[in-house]
Order: C-alpha cells, then structure tokens, then sequence
C-alpha cells in the first residue's frame, strides 16, 4: 500500500470523504487553493466547496488508499485512490501539493 505517513491535510481529505464532513473536507485546501479535476479548474475554498458538492462528498464518494509516495520536489505527494460511490468509480492518481501544511494544489488525471 504505502511506507509513508499522509500528511494531516491528506489524511483529512481522505477521511472527510469517507465521513461525508465537508466542512473539514474544504478546510484541508489552503484559502487560494487549485484544484484540476481533468481539465475541470476549481479556485479557493468556494471552488473546492463546488467541486465537493458535484463530484465528491455531494455523490457519496468514498476513497480506499491504493498507493502514496512522496515526489523529490518538496511538499508534493502522489497517490493512487480507489474511487466509489455515485460519481466516478475507478483508480486513478491524484497529485497533492501542500503548503504551511494545507492543501495548495491538486490535480486529478
């Protein structure tokens, strides 16, 4: 699975998830954060609270941790999650780049 420990904000974003809390699920993203959801451009807390709402917790997703490893540039992880519920069901990676131990950016591809 992983030999690294998730930073708190990952971890929050994992488990939000799984638990439906979508105020922590928003207060893992930093205040200016990017999300990329294939293309889709998601800015701050209101867009990543959008992007909850229409494809996260708002369709019941649930994550199972495939795989996580930490890149050589500093503060970016990568993972693999395993995606259920009334959305996207599937594997895919996910590319976290914190910041002050928040959630700076995320691409999803």
């Amino acid at each position: 699975m992983t030999d690294i420990e998730l930073p708190d904000a990952i971890r929050v974003f994992i488990e939000a998830t799984n638990n439906g809390d979508s105020e922590a699920f928003v207060a893992a993203f930093a205040p200016d954060a990017y999300l990329n959801d294939w293309g889709r451009e998601f800015h701050g807390h209101r867009g990543v609270g959008d992007w909850n709402r229409t494809d996260n917790i708002g369709v019941q997703a649930h994550f199972d941790l495939v795989s996580a490893r930490q890149a050589a540039e500093d503060g970016r992880y990568l993972l693999t999650l395993k995606v259920s519920g009334n959305g996207y069901n599937g594997t895919g990676p996910m590319d976290f780049q914190l910041c002050d131990g928040l959630i700076a950016s995320l691409r999803i591809s």
